[in-house]
């Protein structure tokens, strides 16, 4: 049998079949990953910088330890969404209104805000956010808009926020956030109000960020150092001052922050003749940071008993861990160090440095605008807190427990004043909302279609609501009463929208066994011929008898003075009711009174 030969090689048409199988199967593969692959910047971002900036509703990837937040935020907004679109059967439509929180995502070792700092500033917006969408209408959305780590990709921000202004029927109420004083956080703020778009800075403290929509619940570098003046003249030490201050020529906080210090306690301190630099750890390379050997040299051989540090919290424990290794320093005589800031931040408070402070008879003496003694361990409010602390603290603790918020979550304050933010811009938009719809009306409910107000109108709020003097004491009309007091904004050449009657206390960490800060500083309030209004205090059912809290005139109105009873969280001011049915309104019981708002009064 004769077997025919197979011809080695590949026929023109094996060659055909070869090139194109391979190109096909490459082919419907890209076409699948192009499919399933995750979008690089997904909800609507865009890549600049090579980071994902814009504004979005949805969730997206921030720092991983930021994930369950950004989805607990962007499911809440999911849910404000479909109560306007879809509403519940029976139920009427919702209306609601959104706020931007304009603020870094990801973060690096030097970025603008370190991961904790951003992880509670945005468990702090979103407890005022659920807080808010708690009772009647209208809601909010809480919408993110990632400018990148280091707060330079504003500009395609600030464009996406002006498209959302003309939005009649979910418009947007105003931003929050610009969370750093730079040079690029200026920028932003400045373009904003020129769209005059009403802006929040939570924790902005550098005195010339200024802007006219640019509105502040933090006190200014400015207040603080008053603050620290009005504490030295009871606590005056030895007036052996040190200046230490960062070097940062783009460090705008810390530049201001330092002419400060010079200008107040510079003769009475002599601190011209005694300071010292360093370069923080936040912003570009330019050399080695947190270099502090020859400061504490020199703060040792001049025997100073009170340094003044311009410089960021970040960097402060490196000063305190050089001053402990300094062997010229002479153990035997105290020595403190003043800084101003939002709150205590917990690097300066852990085991390894509190014992170092102790060895070294060291104590920290902060002007802050939050401080840790406004609660107790248990995380309830303690005596003298600020009227609207309680509320937040609800909610916050149960975020703490479901996303892990971090160690000492409230001190450093970003939390807290991040809420104030959103609730400044949120009680604006209520009030604006009400007003807009109260005429148009029959008397019974909200007309439909709802009126909304326009961000000029949310403006417009904002700096009406104020401090009037009446029969000797101060009104607080429409005050904002927030977790971290009880304040109030103008429009005036001299307030420049930085909060009016802002309490600002003074930590001592390790705290003193006695004497402590003294009366808490508030901010203008030297403007005024009265003092200023006090945060209300809180009253509870608890043990105490209601004659005991309130004046003989106004038993008659409760139901029952033997059984409705009450106990006193606060300290000073009025006194406000809750968890009563006797009562609609506070009592008066000071020199000053608080007028509140409508949808605190409903909420009572």
């Amino acid at each position: 049998m004769r077997l025919s030969r197979r011809r080695n090689g590949f026929g023109p048409l094996d060659k055909a079949v070869a090139i194109v199988v391979p190109l096909v199967l490459i082919a419907v593969g890209v076409v699948v990953y192009l499919l399933l692959r995750p979008e690089d910047c997904p909800g609507g971002l865009s890549k600049h910088g090579g980071e994902c900036v814009g504004v979005t509703q949805s969730a997206f990837a921030g720092d991983e330890d930021l994930d369950g937040l950004i989805r607990a935020v962007a499911d809440e907004n999911a849910r404000v969404e479909r109560a306007w679109e879809d509403p519940e059967q029976g139920q009427a439509p919702m209306p609601y209104g959104r706020i931007a929180l304009m603020m870094p995502f990801t973060s690096d070792e030097a970025s603008a805000m370190t991961a904790a700092m951003i992880r509670r500033a945005l468990a702090g917006a979103h407890a005022a956010q659920l807080k808010a969408n708690s009772g009647g209408g209208p809601h909010y959305q809480l919408l993110l808009a990632p400018d990148g780590k280091d707060l330079d990709q504003w500009r395609p921000v600030v464009d996406d926020l002006t498209g959302l202004v003309d939005d009649r029927r979910s418009p947007l109420v105003g931003v929050m956030g610009l969370p750093s004083s730079t040079p690029e956080t200026r920028d932003a703020m400045k373009e904003l109000s020129a769209r005059r778009i009403a802006t929040v800075g939570p924790v902005i403290t550098s005195a010339d960020m200024n802007a006219p929509y640019f509105f502040k619940t933090s006190p200014n570098n400015s207040m603080f150092v008053d603050a620290l003046d009005h504490y030295l003249k009871r606590n005056r030490g030895a007036r052996k001052g040190f200046l230490v201050y960062d070097s940062r020529p783009d460090d705008v906080y810390s530049r201001n922050l330092h002419r400060l210090l010079q200008k107040k306690f510079g003769k009475a301190y002599g601190l011209r003749q005694r300071s010292a630099s360093f370069l923080g750890s936040t912003g570009p390379a330019a050399g080695i940071p947190q270099r502090f050997q020859s400061a504490a040299q020199k703060i040792c051989l001049t025997e100073s008993d009170t340094v003044f540090f311009a410089g960021r919290d970040q960097d402060l424990p490196a000063l305190v861990k050089r001053l402990s290794q300094e062997s010229s320093c002479d153990r035997r005589s105290p020595l403190r160090i003043l800084k101003v800031g939002i709150g205590l931040e917990p690097t300066l408070t852990t085991d390894e440095l509190t014992g170092m402070l102790r060895e070294t008879k060291t104590r920290i003496v902060a002007a802050a605008s939050v401080t840790p003694a406004w609660w107790t361990p248990r995380g309830l409010p303690a005596q003298g807190a600020p009227a609207g602390l309680g509320g937040f603290l609800r909610i916050f603790h149960d975020l703490d427990e479901r996303y892990r918020i971090g160690e000492k979550p409230l001190d450093d304050g970003y939390a807290i004043m991040y809420h104030d933010a959103f609730t400044l811009l949120s009680n604006a938009y209520d009030r604006s909302y009400s007003e807009a719809n109260e005429k148009a009306g029959s008397g019974e409910g909200t007309p439909a279609p709802a009126r909304t107000p326009t961000k000029d109108d949310v403006y417009n709020t904002l700096i009406n609501a104020g401090i009037v003097e009446r029969d000797g004491r101060l009104l607080c009309t429409n005050c904002l009463q927030g977790a971290a007091g009880t304040y109030a904004f103008e429009q005036s050449p001299e307030t420049r929208q930085w909060p009016i009657c802002k309490p600002i206390p003074v930590i001592e960490y390790p705290a003193q066994g006695r004497g402590g800060p003294g009366k808490t500083y508030r901010t203008f309030e030297d403007t005024f011929t009265y003092p200023c209004p006090r945060s209300p205090r809180l009253i509870h059912p608890a043990e105490a008898r209601l004659s005991d809290l309130v004046p003989p005139a106004l038993l008659p109105l409760a139901h029952d003075t033997n059984t409705c009873s009450a106990h006193l969280a606060g300290t000073d001011g009025a006194v406000d009711v809750y968890s009563t049915s006797w009562l609609s309104r506070p009592i008066d019981t000071s020199g000053s009174a608080l007028l509140p708002s409508p949808r605190s009064l409903g909420q009572r």
